[in-house]
């Protein structure tokens, strides 16, 4: 790249469909819609609960994974994001059971505190770069682990929080499946197009810039600490709304739920779906939340079967899933 130029990476899948001279080819977006509304619609259609559920898991994991995606397009790797899910979790369970406040208001403040810890987590080891800072937030993660484990008084310990009510409405409880799948598709849907509408903005571009090169964006008058905190506190605070979907769904949290196996669950499922896609979360909790389920019979086998997905995908598919069809289309052209 050269170096009096800033060479922005794509904003996302959803804006790569174009035709040579930059001309919208004039069906991909309602194809992309159609495509849309048909996955989101499946599951209500087959009504199966086996399959409701694992809906319902992809779209709460496309919350999280793209709260993620915020922080990696920035350049960091972050190995403590199920820890703000787990805050959001506790968050929201704890102020809806005990302080009687309603799910939205609940899930609202869910996000505001892991995004406050966040930041203020950001604002000290956002120095840091490279494996320290990935072993700074792994550190972090086992500390808020442990933290919920030992405040038995508020947080339950080891046995975590039990009956949970579901999420509510405007006096409507989402207490199937079927109901809170409806929720949660919405949820999901609506961090897609946040991401969507970001990454075509000045912020979205200054966190692409960053991400591509740092030291040439500091250069062009892009804050990178700044941009970095703000990837941070966003993306921390998905993971907060993640975990109060999860809590208001399951009925049931405990400590062990959030431990260092689901951020790197989020990490897994980011890179197999592309780091540089808007649609990257999406992919990636398509194709990796149902696997568990697939080799629940071969439990000793999963972590080998990821390792070697995981690598086979960054031998071959450095830019994921997602990358596909902008490689097929690069091809083409």
């Amino acid at each position: 790249m050269p170096d009096h130029k800033i060479v922005l990476p794509p904003a996302g899948a959803l804006q790569d469909v174009a035709l040579p001279g930059g001309q919208r080819k004039p069906g991909a977006r309602a194809g992309l819609a159609l495509a849309a509304a048909v996955l989101l619609a499946a599951p209500l259609v087959f009504d199966q609960p086996f399959y409701l559920h694992l809906a319902i898991l992809v779209c709460i994991n496309v919350v999280i994974v793209s709260g993620l995606s915020l922080l990696t397009r920035a350049g960091q790797v972050s190995l403590c994001h199920g820890a703000f899910v787990g805050l959001g979790a506790y968050a929201a369970a704890l102020l809806v059971m005990r302080g009687g406040m309603p799910f939205v208001a609940g899930a609202a403040v869910a996000m505001l505190a892991a995004g406050a810890v966040a930041f203020l987590l950001g604002a000290i080891i956002l120095r840091l770069t490279g494996v320290y800072f990935v072993l700074i937030t792994f550190a972090f993660g086992e500390l808020v682990r442990l933290g919920l484990l030992e405040w038995e008084s508020v947080t339950g310990g080891a046995n975590g929080i039990t009956g949970i009510p579901p999420a509510a409405l405007f006096g409507f409880a989402f207490e199937s499946k079927s109901a809170f799948y409806c929720l949660a598709a919405a949820v999901a849907a609506a961090c897609v197009a946040f991401l969507w509408v970001l990454f075509r903005s000045p912020a979205g571009h200054a966190i692409d810039a960053v991400g591509e090169n740092a030291a040439l964006a500091e250069a062009s008058g892009v804050s990178v600490r700044g941009t970095q905190l703000f990837a941070f506190t966003a993306g921390s605070a998905l993971a907060g709304l993640g975990g109060a979907l999860t809590a208001h769904y399951l009925g049931y949290i405990s400590p062990e739920s959030f431990n260092v196996a689901l951020s790197t669950a989020v990490i897994i499922m980011l890179v197999v779906g592309g780091r540089s896609f808007i649609l990257g979360p999406v992919v990636g909790a398509l194709v990796m939340t149902p696997l568990p389920e697939l080799f629940r019979g071969a439990v000793e086998s999963q972590n080998i079967f990821y390792g070697v997905a995981l690598i086979l995908m960054l031998r071959f598919l450095p830019q994921g899933l997602a990358g596909l069809a902008q490689r097929r289309r690069g091809a083409r052209q």
